[in-house]
């Protein structure tokens, strides 16, 4: 078995299982810390800029790469060939990528120079924030690194390495992701890296956003009634 099976066959695995059972485990055991922490009241000014092009260009970001690492070829053939589907990604990850990196750089510059914001910040928060931003960058370098090869046979090969993780083949992943360059696969390790260390940070909160609607649809009615005059 050698690194490639280990680091993309069988670490997204892992990633997951610590995953799905840490944030089962804190969410059990310390609801109180299930939060984000949020600081916009030390320091208002350019937060509500930075956060909103962060949060909602970050959700465009994933949004696409979910569909398109998980829509399989002869579903997406019918609308649009492989080259356009890549064009299509470069354009639009581009765009919300870069709106994305903006907004997290002055979240960036406003944790790491203000000193009460600094002060009230964790260890993980930083961390969090370092990875995002490389992350970040390591996807915005994919796009030129994409625009070598217009084919779209990397981004198949990238879809095929996501698709067999799904089905539990594992070997098959690895073997699909092998021949693509080291950018692509820094930009999926690194991915992975963050749903490693998910639980055990402030990115729970996502969850928390994501459920909060549907668990307010879902909820009892509350009952509500009139006090009578006395």
């Amino acid at each position: 078995m050698n690194i490639n099976t280990l680091l993309f066959g069988l670490y997204p695995y892992l990633a997951l299982l610590v995953c799905v059972v840490g944030c089962w485990a804190r969410y059990d055991r310390e609801q109180y810390s299930w939060k984000a922490g949020s600081s916009q009241i030390l320091r208002t000014r350019g937060m509500r800029l930075a956060s909103n092009a962060f949060h909602v260009d970050i959700l465009f970001v994933l949004a696409g790469h979910l569909v398109g690492l998980l829509t399989p070829e002869f579903i997406y053939h019918h609308v649009i060939s492989t080259p356009n589907k890549q064009l299509l990604a470069m354009v639009s990850g581009g765009l919300f990528g870069g709106l994305c990196f903006i907004g997290l750089t002055m979240l960036i510059v406003r944790r790491f120079s203000d000193p009460r914001v600094r002060a009230s910040s964790s260890f993980s928060d930083l961390l969090v924030l370092v990875l995002l931003y490389i992350q970040l960058i390591l996807g915005l370098s994919t796009i030129y690194a994409s625009s070598q090869h217009l084919d779209g046979s990397v981004m198949v090969m990238l879809a095929n390495w996501a698709q067999s993780l799904v089905i539990l083949q594992p070997m098959e992943a690895a073997a699909s992701i092998a021949p693509v360059s080291l950018v692509y696969k820094l930009h999926v390790f690194l991915g992975m890296t963050l749903f490693l260390i998910f639980p055990f940070t402030r990115l729970v909160h996502i969850i928390s956003g994501l459920a909060a609607p549907v668990k307010y649809l879902l909820r009892n009615y509350q009952i509500v009634r009139q006090k009578r005059a006395s």
